[in-house]
This record gives C-alpha cells, sequence and structure tokens, in this order.
C-alpha cells in the first residue's frame, strides 16, 4: 500500500513538475515587438526580452474542468515567471485547476503584441478540451501587477466568444495609466487616443466577465486605490465581483512565503472559483 502511494505521488510532482509547452505562433505571430537578441534571465526565476511566446501548461492530476491563465508581473519590462507563475502550480493542480502560465512578449511600446499573446492562449486552452479535461467554460485569466494590468485588458478588450475569458483575478494589478505604464505600453509618443483606447476603466462593458481582485493597503508600488477604482466599475455594470484588501503585504506576494495573508487569499480564492 505505501509502496503504491509513494509511486502516485511521484507520478502527481513529476506531472506538476514538468510542463506541456506550447508554442503561441507556430507560423509566426501577427505582430512584433521589435525586440532583438536572445532572452535574458535577470535572476534564475525571471525572463526579459521575450520574442517567442510560450504556454507553459501544467495539467490538474484530477481536473475539475477549470484552467487559469496566469500574466506574471514585472512591470512589462520581464516577467516574474516562477515567482507570479509556475510556483503556483502544485496549489492549483492540487484544487483540480489546470494552470497555465503565459511567457508573453514584452510590449516595448508595441501593447498589441502582449494582449494578442493573452488572447491566443485563451483560444488555444480552449482548443485542449478532451487533452486536459477542459471545460470551455471555465476558462478564465490571472495577473499580477502588470501582468493584472494584462488580464483586466484581456477582460475588457475581447474580440469575440473565443477569446473571452470567464473570468478574471488579479492581485495587485495595476489599472490606471500612469506616465511609466504608458511609456512601456505604447512608447514615449503614445497619443492620448491610443492611451485611451487601453484604459480599462474606460472600456469595461457589461458581458465583462467575473473578478476576483486582491491587494495590500500598504502596497507601495500599485496603490489599493487601483483596484478600488475597479472594482467600482465593475460594479456600475453589475459585474459580479469581488475585492479583498489586506491591511498589510506590501507589492509581489503572489507565493511569498512570508506574506501573512497566505492562507485567506488562497481560500478565498478557492470558495470564488466554484460559485
Amino acid at each position: 500500500m505505501l509502496c503504491c502511494f509513494l509511486v502516485s505521488w511521484i507520478t502527481v510532482c513529476a506531472q506538476m513538475g514538468t510542463p506541456v509547452i506550447i508554442p503561441l505562433w507556430p507560423n509566426g505571430a501577427p505582430n512584433d515587438n521589435h525586440l532583438t537578441g536572445d532572452e535574458g534571465h535577470p535572476d534564475p526565476r525571471s525572463v526579459n526580452n521575450v520574442s517567442k511566446p510560450e504556454l507553459w501548461v501544467y495539467p490538474a492530476f484530477r481536473p475539475n474542468g477549470t484552467v487559469i491563465i496566469a500574466c506574471p508581473g514585472g512591470g512589462y519590462v520581464y516577467l516574474e515567471i516562477e515567482k507570479e507563475g509556475t510556483a503556483l502550480a502544485p496549489w492549483f493542480n492540487y484544487i483540480g485547476v489546470t494552470l497555465a502560465v503565459l511567457k508573453y512578449r514584452m510590449p516595448n511600446g508595441h501593447f498589441e503584441t502582449s494582449l494578442s499573446d493573452v488572447q491566443e492562449a485563451i483560444k488555444i486552452m480552449r482548443q485542449h478540451t478532451e487533452d486536459w479535461k477542459v471545460n470551455p467554460n471555465k476558462v478564465g485569466v490571472m495577473g499580477c501587477s502588470a501582468g493584472g494590468n494584462l488580464a483586466c485588458e484581456a477582460a475588457v478588450q475581447f474580440t469575440g466568444p473565443e477569446n473571452r475569458p470567464d473570468f478574471q483575478i488579479l492581485l495587485y494589478p495595476s489599472t490606471i495609466p500612469n506616465s511609466y505604464m504608458n511609456n512601456e505600453m505604447h512608447g514615449a509618443n503614445a497619443t492620448q487616443e491610443m492611451i485611451d483606447k487601453y484604459t480599462i476603466l474606460k472600456n469595461v462593458k457589461p458581458n465583462t466577465p467575473r473578478a476576483f481582485i486582491a491587494c495590500s493597503a500598504d502596497d507601495p508600488i500599485v496603490s489599493f486605490e487601483e483596484s478600488i477604482q475597479y472594482f467600482r466599475v465593475l460594479q456600475q455594470n453589475r459585474i459580479p465581483s469581488v475585492l479583498h484588501i489586506y491591511p498589510t503585504g506590501g507589492h509581489g506576494w503572489c507565493e511569498g512565503p512570508w506574506f501573512h495573508y497566505a492562507r485567506e487569499w488562497k481560500a478565498e480564492l478557492e470558495r470564488w472559483l466554484v460559485e
């Protein structure tokens, strides 16, 4: 009995530890972020200079049909691919959720590249209903910080049912334009028209998917006020949404063992996912 248990546990760990890697655009992307050179690694847990986007899929061992496409943060300059992506796979897999970590292209002033990557990722995951027992009506997006901005954009900029997420999970998301984000997303010479086109608060509509939002009151990088304002606009459009503001935690606590409310946000999210 113990031997069988160990074999099963090793199998689970192996599945969670080795993702299925899917190139997003095997025949070439429809747009270009104009980055050149090889991918870089600011540290072993992050990546930048992405020009060939991928989905790193961690199938659940006992899937419940839910898929989450995770968009790591990094200020649209690099990706916290581990802390805000792959490190979440064991927990999500444990609760029956298939996690797909999106290694998306940095906009480099061409935001349409990042947005098209997440939209394509949603379409791809809906094409694997049999492979990973995916429910095509339970495909959502998740993002942290700048990744939260991208997840928000996916939730308000979809062009049809094939790339509309069914829900959005946002951790300390950046939802309000500022000079730094505008420069990374649209370039130094961005027009007001271009900025307005991708301003999240101006693009929420009645069929925007439901939202789970969590942040910290003492975040020194992205103010909790940004989450509050997005929540208010969602409420004005009658979009089912929840907002959790924790008193402490700062920024970047997604999978930080030091975060005092780690159990709370995961318990709240698990409950929300099955509502």
